[in-house]
């Protein structure tokens, strides 16, 4: 069993668990649940920077990123630094994350948010929006088709931009359809961990143009971004990178400034 599919199975009892702790219409009555929300969508077309910054506490593969920042800090920082928008993980058994960690990004600044999580099921997408997201993520890996249909679709009538995430042309086949926003390729091998700038070049082609590329993992420098600009990225998704610092909002503004 990968590290993915045990992540699934974990996943699977967790949503049951808290769709019997929080029922669908205490979702919907939330605070958050009827705002507008920010399209991440349209603000990777109109940047120079493109970048979307993490909130990121540990993952599977580097064990403890930053265990010391909070949330407020972070997500103030990243609006300071002028990042297109802002990554949340929420998982909380292998990224150590949660739903607050949204809750208080959203208190703390006005970038469009993204919940970074293993969607497997329509009340994640609920969670999400009761919870101050703008956008959410699919993962083509562990979804069907039918499901990144279904799910993308949902999301839509929510108003939440969609951004799918593939690995492969075999997964990038199967997910293309008119009612995601964004494609995301991501280099990192799921089997090795290994991660390679190809994969979003070769895969670059294949994505059609009226989807915004954006590029994940394995982007820890400028040259990264220059190199994939010319394939028609305008979103970068940059994970460990900023967490790995003191002061992640300040590490993300020196970056830009670097970059433009």
């Amino acid at each position: 069993m990968t590290i993915l599919d045990k992540i699934v199975k974990d996943k699977r009892k967790e949503v049951d668990l808290r769709k019997g702790l929080i029922p669908i219409t205490q979702l919907e009555q939330s605070v958050l649940f009827e705002r507008e929300t920010i399209s991440l969508a349209n603000k990777l077309r109109h940047s120079d920077s493109g970048i979307i910054a993490e909130h990121k506490r540990r993952s599977p593969s580097k064990s403890v990123i930053n265990q010391n920042l909070n949330v407020q800090d972070v997500a103030k920082g990243y609006e300071d630094a002028g990042v297109c928008g802002m990554s949340v993980l929420t998982d909380g058994k292998y990224f150590g994350g949660s739903l607050d960690d949204l809750l208080l990004a959203k208190a703390s600044c006005n970038l469009p948010l993204l919940r970074k999580e293993f969607i497997i099921d329509e009340y994640q997408l609920l969670e999400a929006k009761a919870y101050g997201a703008d956008v959410i993520l699919l993962i083509a890996a562990i979804l069907s088709r039918e499901e990144i249909k279904q799910f993308s679709e949902f999301a839509k009538s929510l108003n939440l931009d969609v951004l799918l995430e593939v690995h492969n042309e075999e997964e990038l086949h199967k997910s293309v359809m008119s009612s995601l926003d964004m494609l995301g390729v991501n280099n990192r091998n799921l089997k090795t961990f290994d991660v390679n700038l190809e994969t979003s070049k070769t895969l670059s082609e294949l994505i059609p143009n009226d989807f915004v590329k954006v590029s994940e993992s394995g982007i820890s420098n400028i040259e990264a971004i220059q190199e994939l600009k010319p394939y028609g990225y305008q979103g970068f998704l940059i994970g460990e990178n900023f967490m790995k610092t003191d002061n992640a909002g300040e590490s993300a503004k020196q970056f830009i400034k670097s970059l433009l």
